[in-house]
């Protein structure tokens, strides 16, 4: 619509307040505040057990299982290897023994540990559905 057809359609709509007409107030409904819908889904389990699944219409995890499940054995991982470099008491004051504080399980395995599972974090936040 061009500046001429909008000034000539407004001076030919009768002003509301002169013609002693209410202005109208139109609302839209708000979606928000509508309680949304359940859908229950049956789903089959690879093991042959059956659940139901209730999620509300709309509404979608981020992260798929299999994301999921990689995330819980990234932590898991994390945390062994911390477990692995715990530890490292001498048997009393008097001597130092470097190999119980600087053996292979503390100073390599449980580092290695600790970065593979956070590569695992990094592979399950980053892995498509």
């Amino acid at each position: 619509m061009s500046k001429k057809q909008y000034k000539k359609r407004k001076a030919d709509t009768p002003n509301t307040e002169a013609s002693g007409k209410k202005k109208r107030v139109v609302t839209t409904p708000k979606t928000d505040l509508e309680p949304k819908k359940k859908v229950v889904q049956k789903t089959v389990s690879r093991l042959g057990g059956r659940a139901n699944v209730s999620k509300e219409e709309g509404e979608e995890l981020l992260y798929g299982r299999a994301n999921y499940v990689l995330m819980a054995a990234g932590l898991g991982l994390i945390l062994f290897g911390y477990l692995m470099m715990m530890g490292g008491a001498q048997p009393d004051a008097e001597t130092w023994d470097p190999n119980i504080i600087y053996n292979f399980r503390r100073v390599t395995l449980g580092p290695f540990l600790v970065l593979v599972g956070i590569g695992l974090e990094i592979f399950a936040i980053f892995k498509q559905k």
